[in-house]
């Protein structure tokens, strides 16, 4: 049974939600201006959980056969067929039930608007067989996040909400060219559309580096829209500090660095912002 966990956890790359939750609750702290009730953290923690995996398990149905040709993927677990097709179906439908239950729990808007998200993140896997520009729709799909749970909090749409929900698309869309840079080939060879495949390797770092100056206007935005200070504005720097970095290694090492860049510097600026909102909202 463990070891079966494990899998779906795998498949789904569980460990990477960490990208999105502190950006869902950095939009839920906006809201609050503090510390938003419990019952509403814990449901836009559960919605988060709930719309990620779904989400997850339609890309890895969506790619599976895609998957086994790809040397870089052909180990996943519904190519080697340690979970089968009908199983990730059955996990698709309990995650996004648990979605729609978390969304009810929350509030008549966010209920409204969740069968929205749901197609948004479950298009998204289809969209790079047709449109370069599908990395934009994985940023709306991750952007999706801090929009509901501002929603989930204030019971509105707001404008701090679609900023910061704009932030973390042009984020989103920037960090995932660079980490289509190592599907370059394959992508020419098997017909799919990306950035990286159709400007090359400087032409996507070059589309990925104005994506994440658009981030880091976005999230200066929000200093006069959110009524934020110096602490925030300290977690700005150290956020645009983070996104040189991540261009740096990349300008410097090339794809050797790309696991560096991707997972430990985006994981890394995601929790340090939510941190210094969080701690500009209490003592700022």
């Amino acid at each position: 049974m463990f070891r079966k966990l494990r899998t779906y956890l795998e498949m789904i790359r569980f460990s990477h939600t960490l990208f999105a939750l502190p950006f869902a609750f950095m939009g839920a702290v906006l809201a609050a201006d503090g510390v938003p009730p419990g019952d509403k953290i814990f449901w836009i923690l559960v919605a988060m959980v709930g719309a990620r995996s779904g989400a997850m398990g339609v890309n890895r149905l969506a790619d599976r056969h895609l998957d086994r040709l790809n040397p870089r993927t052909q180990d996943r677990a519904l190519p080697q067929g340690r979970i089968s097709p009908a199983e990730a179906l059955l996990f698709v439908g309990g995650s996004f039930g648990i979605f729609l239950l978390a969304a009810w729990m929350l509030n008549p808007l966010c209920f409204a608007l969740a069968p929205v998200a749901i197609l948004i993140a479950s298009g998204y896997s289809y969209t790079k067989r047709f449109t370069a520009l599908s990395h934009l729709i994985l940023g709306l799909s991750l952007a999706l996040a801090p929009v509901g749970a501002w929603i989930a909090v204030a019971g509105r749409i707001g404008l701090p909400g679609l900023v910061l929900g704009a932030a973390v698309l042009f984020w989103t869309t920037g960090f995932d060219i660079l980490y289509a840079l190592m599907d370059i080939d394959f992508d020419r060879r098997t017909g799919l559309f990306s950035i990286p495949a159709r400007l090359g390797v400087q032409g996507g770092m070059l589309v990925a580096r104005l994506f994440h100056a658009a981030t880091a206007a976005c999230l200066a935005l929000l200093i006069p829209l959110g009524h934020l200070g110096l602490v925030y504005a300290t977690g700005l720097v150290l956020a645009v500090a983070l996104l040189l970095y991540e261009h740096w290694l990349l300008h410097r090492h090339g794809l050797a660095k790309l696991d560096v860049a991707f997972f430990n510097v985006n994981g890394a600026l995601s929790i340090g912002i939510f941190l210094f909102t969080l701690g500009d909202l209490l003592f700022g």
